[in-house]
């Protein structure tokens, strides 16, 4: 078993974890009412663009998301939240940095023995969700999974359907496909971004991903034999019909979407397997881009 394996199947257990130790994190964590920025880089920046979507769609205040490089240094935030499972990715430390003394800031991260510990105003470590491997899967999952707690959305439900997104068997026909489409709408649009992430990663797949209502202004052209189209939550009226039309495989979103994420780790690992490729050994990747200074 890869390191990818062992880790995306433990998520059931890393998520009962942080939900359980959200309401000790209340202090460090966005107040209602507050207005916040959540920032992160890869897949830390489409968690954050999920937790955005969620806290918003609340009434939790306003809630932005962004590329830790992107970050409006003119904007005035009461908090930003940075993800980062390393600890020590040079584009989020230097806003930290940039930043303290002037904007509160937490930090979620898997290592406490990092640069971002001092950087931080608050830090929550989720040291039991870190990972060997360079693709992430549980940690952020798990982050994610706090600061729905954190909001109230987290319910027993979510890590029942994680289990159930690890023992059922994919689609027929699905490892084949030789293109794959991300669907998701509100919160879900990062998602199904990650999910997209996730195969071009691990299994080096042609994936593309888009706001549901957005992909039939265009991007539904591309879609024909031999690819498929993934619904993160509910589709819209007619829309799976129009994929089917086309001839491509519909795979429809039946469990809790942060649980669909886990079947989309899940497909990576096979597509890689199919395709002879090691997920735990990723084409110019590593664990944390740290930058080379001047």
């Amino acid at each position: 078993m890869t390191h990818v394996e062992d880790e995306l199947t433990s998520q059931p257990e890393c998520w009962t974890r942080a939900a359980a130790e959200a309401a000790g994190h209340a202090r460090a964590l966005p107040a209602a009412g507050e207005r916040v920025a959540i920032v992160g880089c890869g897949t830390s920046f489409f968690m954050a663009q999920a937790v955005a979507a969620l806290r918003e769609a609340a009434g939790q205040g306003e809630t932005d998301a962004f590329a830790a490089s992107e970050f409006p240094r003119g904007r005035s935030y009461d908090r930003v939240v940075a993800l980062t499972r390393s600890g020590t990715t040079t584009e989020v430390l230097d806003l930290l940095g940039q930043l303290k003394g002037r904007t509160r800031t937490t930090a979620l991260t898997a290592d406490p023995a990092t640069p971002v510990m001092a950087v931080a105003d608050e830090v929550v470590v989720l040291d039991f969700a870190d990972e060997r491997s360079v693709v992430q899967t549980r940690f952020a999952t798990t982050a994610l999974t706090l600061l729905r707690a954190h909001l109230g959305l987290h319910t027993d439900a979510v890590v029942a359907d994680a289990r159930t997104a690890l023992t059922t068997p994919l689609p027929e026909g699905l490892v084949g496909c030789t293109q794959f489409t991300f669907l998701g709408r509100g919160w879900t649009v990062g998602l199904a971004n990650e999910a997209g992430l996730k195969m071009r990663e691990a299994s080096l797949a042609w994936t593309e991903a888009y706001p549901a209502m957005e992909y039939r202004h265009g991007p539904i052209s591309i879609t024909t034999h031999g690819t498929a189209t993934w619904m993160l939550g509910a589709a819209p009226e007619g829309l799976a019909q129009q994929v089917r039309e086309t001839g491509a495989l519909w795979v429809p979103g039946t469990l809790d979407p942060l649980a669909e994420l886990v079947r989309v780790q899940r497909l990576a690992v096979a597509v890689a397997g199919a395709r002879g490729l090691d997920p735990d050994q990723p084409r110019h990747l590593t664990r944390s881009v740290i930058l080379a200074r001047p």
